[in-house]
This record gives structure tokens, sequence and C-alpha cells, in this order.
């Protein structure tokens, strides 16, 4: 294990709407080392990306995060008199964010160069000189061409996994030692996909990143995380490491997950799914939030909510019937 960097302690965030408390995070627990590549998945709606934001204090309103704490190497980035001024400090410095749509996520009236070199400038107090080569040499780390006239340019001239490759420059400008990734290829084809995971897993062998990489997708998880912790209903369904859990899933959801994806090395007659629908976060159940799309519930699944406990070395999951899917 290395140097522990972040912790997330009984993380919880609600949406006060009009119609009602939205408990979108429920008691999320989890940490991040040194070097580590962590994935958080789950189907839309679970709570990844609620989670990532409440981490850097981009929770908006009508959101708040109402109980529970997230730690950077020891100090509180939610509770306390200096907590404020810590995140201000951490956020854009020692971890970045890479957002999840490239097509949105950049501003049209402003050139590349323009976004580059604010994030320096603000952060590090670089002059316009340095702030200019520093985003050329960005620029070049994540591969694009010609990085010098693609700075003049705007993101308008940029295609799809360009503009992804710019976000992840501009998440790299201050050399942070987290980076979380948000569903870093949604609306990529399968081509540039698999070039920005490759861009990703090379940056990170290259710099000594620890990755928390949000998806959906089982695939990118198996092939670039340690562990992998599962989201579902706001809670943590399952954490382990990434061999084991695609190996033996314990909890049923991640078996479900785990059967939903497509594989290369099996012949399939017909896709499977989980039956059902997500639980409603303005009146999650009393139990198990996975009880009415399991085949395997009992009463006790219904009436009890299972907390997060270790199951093996390197394992924790949440249920009372683990291994019943396996």
């Amino acid at each position: 294990m290395g140097e522990r960097l972040l912790t997330v302690d009984d993380l919880q965030v609600r949406f006060f709407t009009r119609r009602g408390v939205v408990q979108a995070v429920r008691g999320v627990s989890l940490h991040i080392d040194r070097g580590e590549t962590v994935g958080l998945v789950g189907e839309s709606g679970s709570g990844k990306t609620v989670t990532s934001q409440a981490i850097l204090g981009l929770t908006e309103l009508p959101g708040r995060i109402t109980g529970g704490d997230v730690t950077w190497k020891g100090r509180s980035l939610v509770r306390g008199p200096d907590a404020g001024a810590e995140l201000k400090r951490v956020r854009g410095n020692e971890i970045s964010m890479v957002f999840q749509d490239p097509m949105t996520s950049l501003n049209p009236v402003f050139s590349i160069g323009n976004q580059l070199t604010e994030v320096t400038r603000r952060h590090l107090g670089y002059t316009h000189g340095q702030a200019r080569e520093r985003a050329v040499e960005l620029l070049d780390l994540v591969g694009i061409s010609n990085p010098r006239q693609r700075f003049k340019q705007y993101p308008s001239e940029f295609s799809g996994g360009m503009r992804q490759r710019v976000l992840i420059a501009m998440a790299l400008s201050c050399e942070p030692e987290l980076l979380i990734a948000d569903e870093p290829t949604t609306a990529l084809d399968v081509t540039i996909q698999a070039q920005i995971l490759e861009l990703l897993a090379d940056i990170q062998d290259r710099l000594g990143l620890s990755v928390l990489l949000i998806t959906h997708d089982l695939g990118v998880v198996a092939g670039m995380c340690d562990r992998v912790c599962v989201m579902y209903g706001g809670r943590l369904a399952e954490v382990a490491p990434a061999d084991d859990l695609y190996a033996r899933p314990a909890h049923p959801y991640a078996h479900g997950l785990i059967k939903s994806t497509p594989r290369v090395d099996e012949v399939q007659p017909r896709m499977v799914s989980i039956d059902g629908a997500p639980p409603d976060l303005l009146d999650p159940p009393p139990g198990c939030p996975f009880t009415d799309r399991c085949a395997w519930a009992t009463d006790r699944c219904g009436r009890e909510l299972p907390e997060l406990t270790p199951l093996e070395e390197g394992r924790s999951v949440a249920c009372w019937h683990p291994y019943a899917a396996a």
C-alpha cells in the first residue's frame, strides 16, 4: 500500500428540490493511494458524478454535503474553519478533474490557448509568456500535432477526441497528484475512446499520477484499474481488486453488471440485462436498494440496510447474501 492521498468517509450529499429531498449519495466511503487507479462504476443515476463533484467542492445548489468528510493527505476539505482555504489551495493544483463531455466543457468564444493559459496564470502565477510555453508543452504531451498552431485555434476547429485531449492537458497544467476522470470517453467513437484511454494510461505511468476513473463501461475498468468501487442507489455495493471482481463478483448487482457486458471471447445468443429499475432516491427503500431487482433477495434484504463490510482481504461488500449469484 502506498501513501494514502484521498479519503472519503461516510459522505452524504442531498439535493433539496421542490419535489422533495433527493438522497443522491448515502454514506460513501473510499480511499485512493499514491499511484493507484481506482474505478468508480455503476449505471446512470447511481451517484458517481455527484461523489466526484463533492470531493472537489463543486456541489451546487440545491445540492449540499450533509454528512461525512473528505480528507486530502489527512487534511479535511469539508469540515473545520480552514477547510475552505484548503480546498481552494488543492483544487486545480493537487487534484484536477477531466469532465465528461468534451463537446460542451470548453468555452466556444475563447481560443484553446486562452483557456489553457488561464489555469497556470491563476494557480501558479505564470506570466503570459511562461503560460504560453507551458500550454504548448502540454498540447504536445497529450499528442496534439503542431501545438503552436493549435494553440491559436478555437474549440469548433477541434474534433471531439482532440477536445478531450485539450481537457486532459488543462487538468495536467499544474502537475496534480490525483486526476479525477469523469467518463472521459463519453460521446467519443470506439477508436477515439481507445486512444484517450491509452493516453491516460501513458500519462499516469510517466507522471506517477493517481487516478479516479468514473465510468459505466466495465471494459474500460478491466484494462486500467487496480481496484473497483461498484456504486448503486447512492451507496457502494462492493469494493474489490479489479481481477477479483471480474473473476467472482460478490454482490448480485456487480454480478449483473459483468454479465451484461459484451465479451469478445464468448458467443452470446442475446444480451443479458438486469430486470427492473433503479430506486427512487427521493424515497429510498429501508433495506438494500437492489432488493427489488435481485433474484436472491430475502425478507431481511427488504427490511435492513446492509453496511459495507470486509469480506476477505481487499474486498468489502454491502450484501446480506454475498456470492449468492456466483
